[in-house]
């Protein structure tokens, strides 16, 4: 990572390919699935055989047009697919159907927080392609192994300008393009199983100079975490070489995960006259009419940037606001949950807090959560009606709930004794007990030890098993006190 002080600066493009989740593969119907036995979903279209034509998927294009709309990206009406020429054992045809000059999605961009600063990044391009097939290297001693399975799955490669300064910028939009594509459902984005790979293109050069420096690609890095390490150990490598006197040689690099080093695979000035792109002769152009990128522009979901204004503006502070809308899950279940209740706020704190400690212990999404919006809503008004305290309704009420999400919340409360006791002649049994139990620390309150309060509260709390309100006792010591 470069030095503040250092005169260099790091400059990061990146190239992040979404694997998009639909059901066939970008130009054919073959199952488009994780995992499975290798080369079952196979067939001579994805294959490459001599004779076979592409039809391209509707689903792909659809899209590609909504996250260009997310990313603020012109859309071009008319697009072409062509054919990149290159050699790889995985690629089948010989070439990558892809789109060079003419994308579907033009200029866009899109804000990432650093602290309390925004940065713009701008996006060069979102086009539509294929994904190659899979090589396995470490299942034979002797020979590389293929997997043809995901060869011809349908990807959107998002590609931005060099915006970039420093990883922790890149680690921050890839969370948020990861956000947008789980959002607008076209992604799972999990990029542990390859459902999104970063190329990161990497250079150095002189704080204040506008050319850049030659620059290394870091190719298909898995990991949000990785990218980070990729970065910093190859911007760290060519910041020594610059320094050492040696030129920077533009070149293509892997990053081994388990060293951290990134490593040459090839040396080149690959440019794009080297893949000699041609229009592809089997496919027509691409055109969206209006009434369509009207029709697609009336589907688009509210997305997280929007959603967090909304909940800030219901008065949610901007950290509750963050946690809602982080997964659109958790935030779709927090707006159920305004549909039944009056109290945003209240909402919002069991939800970021009870409900999130509670799916991060037992390691679930908040789709596995038992308790529906509506049920969770009338315990939690239980709570705000004074009706049941808050520590019986979290130790006790919420646990119970998970395990038998049908009961209602005033019923499960009734069966449990958790309900309140608001009878004045009990809380003033229970406070003459306390009170007669400490003398002492009666004495010490009085002159002046006030924290004492909490310590009776809690002794008043015992002795009525959880169930008197807290606020009343807090009222009854005080004016049993300032006797």
């Amino acid at each position: 990572m470069a030095d503040s002080n250092s005169d260099l600066e790091i400059v990061i493009g990146l190239e992040v390919h979404v694997q998009l989740s639909t059901k066939s593969k970008a130009f054919c119907q073959d199952e488009v699935a994780f995992g499975g036995t290798p080369n079952t979903r196979i067939s001579p279209i994805s294959l490459g055989h001599p004779g076979t034509l592409p039809q391209p998927n509707a689903l792909q294009m659809e899209y590609a047009i909504k996250l260009g709309l997310a990313l603020g990206c012109q859309i071009n009406q008319k697009s072409f697919f062509d054919r990149k020429n290159y050699f790889y054992a995985d690629l089948p045809k010989g070439y990558q159907i892809t789109q060079d000059n003419t994308p579907i999605c033009g200029q866009g961009i899109i804000s990432i927080e650093m602290g309390k600063e925004e940065k713009s990044i701008r996006i060069n391009r979102i086009h539509m392609e294929e994904d190659a097939g899979k090589s396995i290297h470490d299942q034979d001693p002797l020979h590389s192994l293929i997997d043809l399975n995901r060869a011809g799955t349908p990807l959107l490669e998002v590609v931005t300008e060099p915006d970039f300064r420093s990883a922790e910028e890149v680690a921050v939009f890839l969370n948020k393009l990861r956000q947008l594509v789980r959002y607008l459902a076209i992604s799972d984005g999990n990029m542990e199983e390859g459902s999104m790979r970063c190329d990161c293109n990497i250079s150095i050069r002189k704080k204040g100079e506008t050319t850049y420096g030659n620059r290394c690609e870091v190719k298909n890095v898995n990991s949000i975490r990785n990218a980070k390490r990729a970065i910093n150990f190859e911007a760290n490598r060519q910041i020594e070489l610059i320094q050492k006197g040696i030129t920077i040689d533009q070149e293509t690099r892997s990053f081994n995960a388990q060293t951290g080093d990134t490593l040459t695979i090839l040396r080149s000035k690959e440019d794009a006259h080297d893949y000699r792109y041609f229009p592809d002769p089997d496919i027509p152009p691409i055109i969206i009419s209006d009434e369509r990128l009207a029709a697609i522009k009336a589907s688009m979901p509210k997305l997280p940037q929007a959603l967090k204004k909304a909940l800030i503006a219901k008065g949610l502070s901007p950290y509750d606001a963050e946690v809602i809308t982080s997964e659109k899950a958790l935030a779709d279940y927090y707006f159920s949950m305004l549909s039944f209740s009056k109290n945003p706020k209240s909402a919002a704190n069991w939800l970021t807090n009870t409900i999130k400690s509670y799916l991060n212990e037992a390691q679930i999404g908040i789709e596995e959560f038992s308790i529906s919006p509506k049920t969770m809503v009338a315990m939690i008004q239980l709570v705000d009606e004074d009706k049941i305290n808050k520590l019986s309704a979290t130790q006790k009420l919420f646990p119970a709930l998970i395990k038998k999400p049908e009961i209602a919340p005033l019923d499960l409360a009734t069966q449990m004794n958790l309900l309140q006791a608001n009878d004045t002649n009990a809380m003033d049994e229970w406070v003459e007990i306390v009170l007669a139990k400490y003398p002492d620390k009666v004495d010490a309150y009085r002159k002046g030890k006030k924290g004492l309060l909490g310590m009776f509260i809690g002794e008043a709390m015992k002795i009525s098993k959880g169930k008197a309100n807290p606020k009343q006792l807090n009222s009854a010591f005080l004016a049993r006190l300032a006797d």
